[in-house]
């Protein structure tokens, strides 16, 4: 169904939302409201439609970064699709559908989430007979290789490894290093050129791809005229013309120097903008568009392309405004070590907001919070921006009534209900303390080297983040703040997160395997560590009944002061560089499955209609025009299914050949 938005009448009647646009394999794909874009101004609308065009035009980016051959694997999948001539409903070609809205979701061949490589399930004499059928001008020119990737569980096998002991490098498919780089030497490249007394470095290997010229590694700059140029001209032409509809000087100041550090690929130069976009709040159009976040990096430096455009929701900010308002009180009060907290905590920003397109890595599967620049120097001198995607998270809650979770994990009806009552607002609460308060907490001691802690890095960022939302969501202050109404209501959060670091998350990972994702690590880190810190006191018990394993949680507040202590110890680690701590904690606690409980989870899922992972077709902007050719509005619709719009993408927003 195709409708265009009518903003305010939508957010009244959500019912009428069509969420659920597609399902295959462990995916499920949800298409989310954009409310209230109908109230902005017409500069402010072509501001959003000239961003979110360049959020597209670096699609490409991400799809090479995440492997070398994906851009033309996937031409090569959807000239099959598009070409095919037989019976769709044929189980070859429905197994080659499903194949390819696989490698669509994850931006590559490899799941987003375990990062290991999807298992076709048609035959490689089938796909070997649709391609004869190509003309030789059509068939891509390492088909072999092709063959290999899909066909090889051997070859590529994983797009990110963080098996402790393996090189990481040689071990992983991402195409942010050259083939032959090995770990150590990526190590004493950056060892080497990294002054440790600088308080102000730059983000080292942030928009670089790792080579060997002349038996000496160096770096090939994303840029114009360098690395992805085509695309990032692109990305330069549409952010120039968002420039013009810039809302104040201030906000084309840091635009304008967006462009500038994509013409120089300096990172000094991102500092400078990331400076500019972190003390601009005034507009109420914002949007991250870059090589930001490094998870798909294996050692944690280089960031993956992504691109969120959004606008404020204005009566949801009142939540965050409330909250980054107390920033210092929320620092002064932290169970961690005094030399640890900041002394001033400088402009911490935090709003809700509402997305209007999803791009890179985070389309389709999408962050619900963001806090930014990701540089402790710039956080601690000019403050962060913290965003809660609130369109998304009710996106996400809509779709999930009525799935039967509830019923089948959760131990008891009282808890159930409480789940139901308080659920939705704490877990808002979590995402907006972890982003606005959590990710800008803390300092490091003088001379520490920010990536000191290497590959674990961005699990225990993630646990110092999440630990200091779960210690402050129990706190007297949230009431006192008048941000919950019941001192019984963080009980909920706590009961879910601890249910999912023990026993539901695991529904996502695969018989035998290990827990690799940093998100999932670190959940499982802090329920872990909780539960084994926790039993002299039977804070948290498995719980047998029919068969079933469940969790109680028998007193909350002795689960908060666990979430306290290895907060202090968490933010220890990261203040001191202490590699080896944190190694051992990732180690011991996030990474290895007990099998028994692994296996039952997955066996009550499968009577589940729970797909574990969840992502987003985006909405389409259309300009409108009078007679005479006068722009007059932006329209929003929602109509558009999953695979339509992943071939137009493909078509209309292809920029490296």
């Amino acid at each position: 169904m195709a409708f265009t938005t009518t903003s305010s009448a939508m957010a009244e009647d959500k019912n009428d939302f069509d969420y659920v646009v597609d399902r295959f394999a462990d995916i499920e794909v949800l298409r989310y409201p954009v409310p209230d874009f109908d109230k902005l101004s017409l500069s402010q609308k072509m501001l959003v439609y000239h961003l979110t065009e360049a959020a597209l035009a670096g699609r490409d980016i991400l799809w090479d970064q995440n492997c070398r051959l994906n851009l033309e694997l996937r031409d090569m999948l959807e000239k099959i699709y598009t070409g095919y001539q037989g019976d769709r409903n044929d189980p070859q070609f429905k197994a080659f559908e499903k194949y390819l809205k696989q490698v669509w979701f994850a931006n590559g061949v490899h799941h987003h989430y375990s990062m290991d490589k999807f298992t076709p399930e048609f035959s490689r004499k089938w796909i070997m007979s649709q391609l004869v059928r190509m003309p030789d001008n059509q068939r891509p020119p390492h088909e072999p290789q092709l063959i290999k990737l899909i066909f090889d569980p051997t070859f590529m096998a994983k797009r990110v490894n963080q098996a402790e002991g393996e090189d990481l490098i040689r071990t992983s498919a991402v195409n942010m290093y050259e083939e032959g780089l090995t770990q150590k030497e990526i190590e004493d490249y950056y060892n080497a050129r990294k002054d440790t007394t600088d308080l102000t470095p730059i983000s080292y290997g942030l928009n670089t791809k790792k080579v060997k010229r002349n038996g000496q590694v160096c770096e090939l700059p994303y840029k114009l005229g360098g690395l992805y140029s085509n695309a990032i001209e692109r990305i330069i032409r549409e952010l120039s013309l968002a420039s013009i509809y810039a809302e104040n000087p201030a906000q084309k100041a840091y635009i304008d120097k967006l462009i500038e550090f994509y013409r120089t690929g300096d990172l000094k130069t991102f500092d400078d903008y990331s400076i500019l976009w972190a003390e601009e709040t005034a507009s109420q159009v914002d949007f991250i568009n870059g090589f930001i976040e490094s998870y798909g990096d294996p050692l944690g430096m280089t960031g993956s392309w992504e691109s969120i455009v959004n606008f404020k929701n204005i009566p949801a900010s009142q939540r965050t405004e409330t909250i980054s308002g107390n920033a210092q009180w929320f620092e002064d009060n932290s169970p961690v070590d005094p030399r640890f907290r900041k002394d001033k905590v400088k402009g911490v920003t935090a709003k809700v907001i509402t997305a209007a397109i999803l791009a890179g890595d985070a389309y389709p599967a999408t962050p619900i919070g963001i806090n930014l620049p990701n540089a402790n120097w710039i956080r601690a001198a000019h403050g962060s921006k913290s965003v809660t995607l609130e369109n998304i998270t009710q996106a996400y809650d809509e779709a999930s009534h009525g799935n039967g979770f509830n019923q089948e994990f959760v131990i008891d009806e009282p808890t159930s209900k409480l789940l139901d009552d308080y659920l939705f607002i704490t877990d808002n609460l979590h995402t907006d303390l972890h982003e606005c308060l959590g990710h800008a907490s803390g300092r490091l001691l003088p001379g520490v080297d920010p990536d000191a802690l290497k590959a674990h890095g961005s699990t225990l960022e993630e646990a110092r983040a999440d630990l200091f939302a779960l210690y402050y969501l129990a706190d007297p202050k949230l009431i006192e703040l008048g941000l919950l109404d019941n001192p019984d209501a963080y009980k909920a959060e706590y009961y879910k997160y601890i249910l999912n670091g023990l026993m539901t998350q695991l529904m996502r990972i695969e018989p035998g395997k290990d827990v690799e994702e940093a998100h999932m690590r670190n959940r499982k880190l802090i329920s872990e560590w909780a539960y084994e810190h926790g039993k002299a006191d039977n804070v948290i018990e498995y719980v047998k009944r029919d068969g079933k394993t469940y969790i109680r949680i028998n007193d909350y507040r002795k689960l908060r002061a666990l979430f306290g202590r290895l907060l202090g110890e968490i933010q220890r680690i990261k203040s001191e560089g202490d590699y080896e701590a944190g190694r051992n904690l990732v180690e011991k606690y996030a990474v290895k499955v007990d099998p028994a409980i692994h296996n039952e989870v997955l066996e009550r899922y499968s009577h589940l209609d729970i797909a574990p992972y969840r992502g987003f077709v985006n909405p389409t902007y259309s300009i409108v025009r009078d007679a005479d050719g006068a722009i007059t509005d932006v329209t929003v619709t929602y109509g558009e299914e999953y695979i339509p719009q992943m071939l137009r993408y493909s078509r209309d927003y292809r920029t490296l050949k």
